[in-house]
C-alpha cells in the first residue's frame, strides 16, 4: 500500500447530476483517540458487557468510558467531514423532522450514492407543506449522508483508518451534529458494517436499520469473494495507482450508469493521492482471524444479533461480491427484517432500483415502531403491532426467525456428533421474508399434511404408482405401509444428520416416490421444502435456488450435476447411492439410503407448529422471474382440505396427477396417486395411451391434466385401444387448470372419458383452488358479455374465460381499473365491473419469499394491507382467510361467476382507455383460419396501439405481416382499432403449462418489428 495522503475537505463541484449544492456542508469534528483493547477509554463497548445492555444514561456515555476525563485530557484533533445534510434546508423551511436517516456509503463510492434519499426527504417536506391527504401529511426525515474520512470530499488525514476507527469516527460525527434520535441507519457495502457498528454502540437513539448489499461475517469455510481477492492481490495498483477498482465497481450497475453519473462518482478520486482511502478500505477487509480488524468485525456481527429494532434489507442478487449467502447470514442476525431482492439488480442496488422509494414506504408502514416516544428497551419487539392471540391477527413480521440459539458443535445436542457430514444452520425459521403469518387458534388447527400417512401406516394397499420411474426399472408401486415407513426413516435420518426446523431443503427430484417421501419427511421435521419447476430451465432454476438459499439440496444425479455446475448453494444429498468418485465430483455428502440407515440412531423430533413455515413453491415465471411463494403448515393443510371438500377426494380415490402439486398432495388426501409416463418439464409429451395406462394401474377415477397435456391427449386419442377406452370409461372427474381451457378441448376430453365431469378450476401457485366450473357450467354461461355495460374489452363486451363461481371457503372480489389501467377500486362484488381479481381464503399464500414490496402490493387495499394501504372490504370471508391480489383482470357476472380477461400487466392502455386482452383474442380466434391469437400493446402507456399476433391453421413458415384479407377479417372480428396484424409460426408460451401466451415477450417482439427491427421469431 502506498503511504496515506493528506488533503483538506472540500465541497463537491457544481453541476453533478441529481445533486444540489445546497445539500452539502463541511463539519469539523473532534477526533476521539482509540485507547484500550476493545474501545474508547479503558472500558469495553456497551454491548460487550451484559450488565450494560440496558438503555444508556448520562452516567454511561456512548463510548463506555469517562467522557469528562477524556475532555480534561486536552484538545483533540479536528477532522473535517463533507456531508449531505437536509437539516439546514428543513430548518429554513420551518419543518421539524421526525428523526434522522444516517446514510453511510461503502468503497469506492461517496455520499452521492444517497442523493435520491436526500431528494425524497425534501419532496416529503414539500408534500407536508401542501398535504390534503385524509391520512395527514407525510413524515419528514432529516437525511445525513456522510463522506467517510479519506473518502469522497472529506479530509484525507494521513492515516489508514481501521474498521474500529471508522465506527468511532461516525460516533464522533453524530456527537458533533447532536443527533439524539430517533435515528435509522442506512448502509451499503463496507458502509453497512460501519453503520451497524454505530447502531450497536448507540442503541439508546437507534430506531431502525436499513442495509443494502453488505456483510458482517465471512465464514471460515468460504473464500473471500473473487473480486476482492483479485484487488487484494494487486492492492496498490488496482485501487490507488490506477482507478481500476473504482471503474470495476461503476461497471456493476444494471442498467449501465449514464456517463454523467459515472463522472460524479469519479469526481473525488481523480488522482492517486485522492484514492489512498480506497486502497486502505480494501486492505482493511478481515481475510482471516489474525487481521487487525477481525475482532471489531466479530464484535459488530455479534452485537447485531441483539438489535431489537425494525430492519429492512434491500438486495441486488447480481452482485459478484455480496451474494445471497451474506443475505442469509444477515437474516439470521436480524430475524425481524423485511427483505426485498430486486431481481436483476446488482451491487449498486441504489443506482439500479428505487431504493429511496422503498425506504420511504417502509418508514411509513413501520411508523409506530420507528417513532416510539421512548427508545426500545432490550428484548422488545416494536414491530409487532397486532394484539397477540387475536384470531386472524398477524403473528410476526416478514423475515422473522425464531432462533434456537446454540454454540455447540454439530450433533452435540442429539448425541450424534460427527455421524454424517451434512450440517446446516440451527435457526428455526418461522418466516424468511414477505409479510406475517396468521395465528391459528388451538381449537381450529387443521390436521398436518402427513396425518393420512400416520393413519394408513399399516395399510398394504397401493399409495403411489410411477409409470416411468427415472431409474428405468418399469412400473413402480409403493404401498401406504412402505411410504409411511420410508417417510419416517428419511425424517429421522435428516434429523440425525443435523437438519433442523426452518432449514431449507431444495428438492431437485422428479415427481414420484422419492420426491413424495422426501417432501413429507422434511415437512414432518419442520424443514422448509423448496420446490421449483425443472421447466424454468437452468437460468430460471439458478435464480430460484440461489434466491431461496437452501441449506441442503436433495437430487438425482442429473439435478446434482446441474447444482454443481451452476454453483447452487446447499450441501448435497443424492437419491441413490453413488460411486465414490461420482459423489466426490458432484460434492455429494450422503444419500437417501444412507439417511435411512442412519435413522435407527434417533427418534422423530416434535412436530412443527401450524404457523411454522413449511414450503417455498416457485411460480412458473410466465409473467417475469419466478417468485417464491411461502406457505405455513396450516395453509398447506387448508389447501388439502379445499381440494378434498370441492371434489370429494379422499382415502380410496385413485388420482392420475399430470401436474406436480396434485401429485404431491395425493398422500395428504389419502388418494392413490399415479404419475403418468411423461416429461414433467413438457406437458405436451403426455399421450392418450399414457393417461389410459395410468388410470388402469391404479383404478383411478380422477384425472388432473394441464391444458397443454389435454391438447396432446386429444390429438393422440386415435391411438387408444379397446382396453384403453374401457379404462378411461371408469374416470368420474377430469380437472384441467393452469391456463384457459377452450370449450372444444373440454368437450373432446369429455368424449374420451364419457362418464367423467370435466372441470376447469381457476387457481395459481399463490392459491391452488379459487373458483371452479364444469363443462356444462361453461356452456350455460355463454359468451361472457356484461349485458351492455361499458367494459375494457370492446364494444361487444369484455369476453373472457368463464372460470365459475368461487370454490368453497373462497371470497372473490374485483378492484376496478381506472383510466390508466391500474386497479385502484375498492374490492367489491358488483357485477359487470372489470378490474383486478382479489381473493381471500384460508389456503392462500402466506407471503412472497424475500419479496417484501411484491408481497405488500399483493395485499394493497385489503384488510391485510400495510400502513396506509390497509382498507376494509365489505364482504364476508372465512375465518383465517388471507387476502391476495392475483394480478389477473376480469369481472363477475350477475350469477357471481368469475370471467378472467387476462393479466393486469398485459392490459393495453389506449387513448380511449384500458383494453383487456382475452376478449379480443377470443374474437380474433373466431376468424376462419386462425388457430390462436395474442393481443398486445405497442407504444407509450396511455396512447398504446392494439396489435394482434396470430397463429394460423395452415401454419406460417416465418413471421410477417398478415395478408390484407386476413388483416381485414381480424380487425372486423376484434371490434377495436387494430394497428397491425402479424402472423407467426408459433406463439411463445409459458414454461410450466406450455399453454399461456407469453404476452410480455410478444409485445417486446412486436414493438421491435413495427419499429423496423428484424422480423425474427418472437
Amino acid at each position: 500500500m502506498p503511504a496515506p495522503t493528506t488533503a483538506p475537505a472540500s465541497l463537491p463541484p457544481d453541476g453533478l447530476p441529481g445533486l444540489d449544492a445546497a445539500w452539502s456542508r463541511l463539519v469539523v469534528v473532534p477526533e476521539t483517540p482509540l485507547v484500550g483493547a476493545l474501545g474508547w477509554g479503558s472500558e469495553t463497548h456497551a454491548e460487550g458487557d451484559p450488565a450494560s445492555s440496558e438503555r444508556r444514561t448520562a452516567q454511561t456515555p456512548r463510548d463506555g468510558g469517562d467522557r469528562a476525563a477524556r475532555q480534561a485530557a486536552g484538545p483533540r484533533p479536528g477532522r473535517t467531514w463533507h456531508v449531505l445534510d437536509t437539516g439546514p434546508v428543513l430548518a429554513e423551511r420551518g419543518v421539524t423532522p421526525v428523526g434522522t436517516l444516517l446514510c453511510v456509503h461503502g468503497n469506492p463510492t461517496w455520499s452521492y450514492l444517497w442523493r435520491d434519499v436526500v431528494a425524497a426527504s425534501l419532496e416529503a417536506a414539500d408534500a407536508a407543506a401542501t398535504a390534503t391527504r385524509p391520512e395527514g401529511p407525510p413524515d419528514v426525515w432529516r437525511v445525513v449522508a456522510v463522506d467517510q474520512l479519506e473518502m469522497g470530499f472529506s479530509e484525507r488525514t494521513g492515516t489508514h483508518r481501521s474498521l474500529r476507527r471508522r465506527v468511532r469516527d461516525l460516533g464522533d460525527l453524530t456527537d458533533a451534529l447532536g443527533l439524539d434520535g430517533p435515528v435509522v441507519t442506512v448502509g451499503h457495502d463496507w458502509g453497512g458494517v460501519v453503520s451497524l457498528g454505530w447502531a450497536v454502540d448507540h442503541r439508546d437513539v437507534l430506531s431502525g436499520v436499513v442495509l443494502l448489499n453488505t456483510a458482517v461475517h465471512q465464514p471460515e469455510d468460504r473464500p473471500v469473494p473473487a473480486p476482492l481477492r483479485l484487488a487484494l492481490g494487486v492492492l496498490g495498483t488496482s485501487t490507488v495507482a490506477t482507478p481500476a477498482f473504482l471503474e470495476t465497481t461503476l461497471a456493476l450497475a444494471h442498467p449501465p450508469l449514464p456517463d454523467g453519473v459515472k463522472d460524479a462518482y469519479r469526481a473525488p478520486y481523480a488522482t492517486a493521492d485522492r484514492r489512498s482511502g480506497i486502497g486502505a478500505f480494501v486492505a482493511d477487509i478481515p481475510v482471516g482471524p489474525e487481521h487487525p480488524s477481525a475482532d471489531e468485525l466479530d464484535r459488530v456481527a455479534e452485537g447485531v444479533r441483539r438489535l431489537d429494532v425494525p430492519a429492512l434489507l434491500l438486495w441486488g442478487p447480481r452482485d459478484p461480491v455480496f451474494g445471497d449467502g451474506y443475505l442469509g447470514d444477515l437474516l439470521d442476525r436480524l430475524p425481524g427484517a423485511q427483505v426485498h431482492r430486486f431481481e436483476g439488480a446488482g451491487h449498486l442496488v441504489a443506482e439500479d432500483v428505487d431504493v429511496a422509494g422503498a425506504v420511504r414506504t417502509w418508514l411509513a408502514d413501520r411508523r409506530e415502531a420507528v417513532l416510539r416516544a421512548e427508545p426500545a428497551a432490550f428484548g422488545e419487539q416494536p414491530w409487532a403491532s397486532d394484539e397477540p392471540g387475536e384470531p386472524g391477527a398477524r403473528a410476526h413480521v416478514a423475515g422473522s426467525v425464531e432462533r434456537e440459539a446454540t454454540t455447540e458443535p454439530h450433533g452435540a445436542d442429539d448425541g450424534h456428533d460427527g455421524v454424517v457430514g451434512v450440517h446446516v444452520t440451527r435457526a428455526r425459521v418461522t418466516h424468511l421474508a414477505g409479510e406475517r403469518a396468521t395465528v391459528a387458534t388451538p381449537d381450529g388447527a387443521r390436521a398436518p399434511l402427513w396425518r393420512r400417512l400416520d393413519e394408513l401406516a399399516d395399510d398394504d394397499s397401493t399409495a403411489l404408482v410411477e409409470m416411468a420411474p427415472s431409474a428405468g426399472e418399469g412400473v413402480r408401486t409403493v404401498t401406504w405401509r412402505l411410504l409411511a415407513r420410508r417417510v419416517r426413516e428419511i425424517a429421522r435420518g435428516l434429523h440425525a444428520a443435523g437438519v433442523r426446523p426452518g432449514d431449507r431443503v431444495s428438492l431437485l427430484v422428479p415427481p414420484g416416490a422419492d420426491l413424495t417421501a422426501t417432501l413429507y419427511a422434511c415437512l414432518r421435521i419442520g424443514a422448509v421444502v423448496v420446490v421449483a419447476d425443472a421447466g424454468l430451465g437452468p437460468r430460471g432454476l439458478t435464480r430460484a435456488v440461489r434466491g431461496a438459499q437452501p441449506a441442503v439440496v436433495v437430487g438425482e444425479r442429473k439435478g446434482l450435476a446441474a447444482a454443481r455446475a451452476l454453483g447452487w448453494p446447499g450441501r448435497r444429498v443424492s437419491t441413490t447411492t453413488l460411486p465414490a468418485a461420482t459423489a466426490a465430483a458432484l460434492g455429494v455428502e450422503t444419500s437417501l439410503p444412507d439417511l435411512v440407515d442412519l435413522s435407527v440412531v434417533t427418534d422423530l423430533p416434535p412436530e412443527p407448529a401450524p404457523t411454522d413455515l413449511a414450503a417455498v413453491l416457485f411460480t412458473s415465471g410466465s409473467t417475469g422471474p419466478a417468485k417464491g411463494v411461502a406457505y405455513t403448515h396450516e395453509q398447506l393443510a387448508a389447501m388439502r382440505d379445499a381440494l378434498a371438500g370441492q371434489y370429494d377426494l379422499g382415502v380410496g380415490t385413485g388420482l392420475v396427477a399430470g401436474f406436480a402439486p396434485f401429485a404431491l398432495l395425493g398422500p395428504a388426501l389419502g388418494c392413490r396417486s399415479v404419475t403418468p409416463d411423461m416429461d414433467v418439464t413438457a406437458p405436451r409429451t403426455l399421450t392418450a395411451r399414457a393417461v389410459a395406462a395410468a388410470v388402469a394401474a391404479a383404478d383411478a377415477t380422477a384425472v388432473f391434466l394441464s391444458p397443454a397435456a389435454v391438447a396432446n391427449v386429444v390429438a393422440t386419442s386415435d391411438e387408444l385401444t379397446a382396453a384403453d377406452e374401457r379404462a378411461l370409461a371408469g374416470v368420474r372427474l377430469v380437472l384441467s387448470a393452469g391456463a384457459p381451457v377452450p370449450e372444444r378441448l373440454l368437450t373432446a376430453v369429455g368424449r374420451l372419458m364419457p362418464d367423467a365431469v370435466p372441470h376447469t378450476p381457476y387457481g395459481m401457485t399463490e392459491g391452488l383452488l379459487l373458483t371452479d366450473v364444469t363443462l356444462d357450467g361453461i356452456r350455460a354461461a355463454g359468451a361472457g358479455g356484461m349485458d351492455g355495460a361499458t367494459s375494457a374489452g370492446g364494444a361487444d363486451g369484455p369476453g373472457g374465460v368463464c372460470v365459475g363461481p368461487p370454490a368453497r371457503g373462497v371470497t372473490v372480489t374485483i378492484s376496478a381499473l381506472d383510466d390508466d389501467g391500474r386497479a385502484t377500486g375498492t374490492p367489491g362484488v358488483a357485477p359487470g365491473v372489470t378490474g383486478e381479481v382479489v381473493v381471500a381464503a384460508p389456503h392462500v399464500k402466506d407471503h412472497y419469499d424475500r419479496l417484501w414490496l411484491t408481497d405488500r402490493e399483493s395485499r394493497r387495499g385489503t384488510p391485510d394491507g400495510d400502513g396506509a394501504t390497509r382498507a376494509d372490504v365489505d364482504v364476508a370471508v372465512e375465518p383465517g382467510a388471507r387476502w391476495h391480489r392475483t394480478g389477473d383482470v376480469g369481472h363477475l357476472d350477475a350469477e357471481g361467476r368469475l370471467w378472467v380477461e387476462g393479466r393486469l400487466a398485459h392490459v393495453v392502455v389506449t387513448a380511449d382507455g384500458p383494453v383487456t386482452p382475452v376478449g379480443p383474442e377470443q374474437r380474433a380466434e373466431s376468424v376462419a383460419g386462425v388457430r390462436r391469437a395474442g393481443v398486445v400493446g405497442v407504444g407509450p402507456r396511455g396512447t398504446q396501439q392494439v396489435v394482434v399476433v396470430v397463429e394460423t391453421d395452415r401454419g406460417a413458415r416465418r413471421p410477417g405481416l398478415a395478408n390484407p384479407e386476413l388483416t381485414a377479417r381480424v380487425r372486423a372480428a376484434v371490434g377495436l382499432p387494430v394497428a397491425a396484424v402479424l402472423v407467426v409460426p408459433d406463439l411463445p408460451t409459458d414454461v410450466r403449462h406450455n399453454s399461456k401466451v407469453d404476452r410480455a415477450r410478444l409485445a417486446t417482439w412486436a414493438e421491435g418489428v413495427l419499429a423496423g427491427g428484424r422480423m425474427g421469431r418472437p
